[in-house]
């Protein structure tokens, strides 16, 4: 799920990582935007608020929104930063780091949410912008851009051009690599949105604490691969032929 990149990574490679992350966003998009009313997994429109208060001559608001765009960016460069370190160390463990330090930032912020969330609002909006800007390029990058799970905006862009395509794509191949792009970005559409629910629902009962559940599932997802990755060698190994 993780670990494959390149002519190595299959369709099954990417619906599995495309499940798992773009669910763990659409928790921490609707947790996030509960709790301090930000927008937590893109600076799309925080860009926008940015410019505007430019305009107004609202430099110390207009520094708040380039914070939010900044730490988004930061996100990005370390989760590749890490990539790119550990690949000229170790390879197979690239993609660990960017994903252990979002879990990591999720709960602690599950943990300190609660005396954060009225001091320190937009603290926890760079927190949670900073651990999706990890994600988003850590599975931008393993998956060639086929994958992105924190924001919808370029996925229902990436949806219409598919589908619009699927009018003229004759050819069996070509159709039915086309359908399965489509079905992976519906699935992503998907999981986001149930990741939203049940943050929505848990949210009510327990606050930022829900976090936890999205640390948890990355770290879940880290045991899995580890564990199937040792399996798959262990039959390398004693394979008879």
């Amino acid at each position: 799920m993780f670990r494959h990149q390149g002519k190595t990574r299959t369709l099954s490679h990417n619906k599995k990582i495309a499940s798992l992350l773009s669910f763990v966003a659409g928790m921490v998009n609707v947790a996030g935007f509960l709790a301090v009313q930000r927008l937590t997994t893109n600076v799309t429109g925080h860009f926008a608020f940015f410019v505007d208060e430019v305009f107004k001559l609202h430099f110390s608001e207009s520094l708040v929104y380039f914070l939010f765009i900044l730490f988004f960016f930061l996100g990005s460069f370390v989760s590749n930063l890490l990539v790119e370190l550990a690949t000229r160390t170790n390879e197979r463990y690239r993609y660990i780091f960017p994903i252990f330090i979002e879990s990591m930032i999720l709960c602690t912020l599950a943990v300190f949410g609660h005396f954060l969330v009225t001091s320190h609002p937009n603290g926890i909006a760079c927190g949670l912008l900073f651990a999706m800007g990890l994600q988003n390029s850590l599975v931008t990058r393993i998956s060639d851009a086929i994958v992105r799970t924190t924001h919808l905006t370029g996925l229902f862009t990436d949806l219409g051009i598919e589908l619009s395509q699927l009018l003229f794509y004759k050819a069996k191949a070509q159709k039915e690599k086309l359908v399965a792009t489509i079905r992976l970005r519906f699935r992503i559409i998907a999981y986001f949105f149930c990741g939203g629910i049940v943050s929505g629902i848990f949210y009510a009962y327990l606050e930022l604490k829900v976090l936890f559940l999205s640390s948890l599932l990355l770290l879940i997802g880290l045991l899995y691969d580890g564990i199937k990755f040792k399996i798959l060698n262990w039959k390398r190994k004693h394979d008879p032929k």
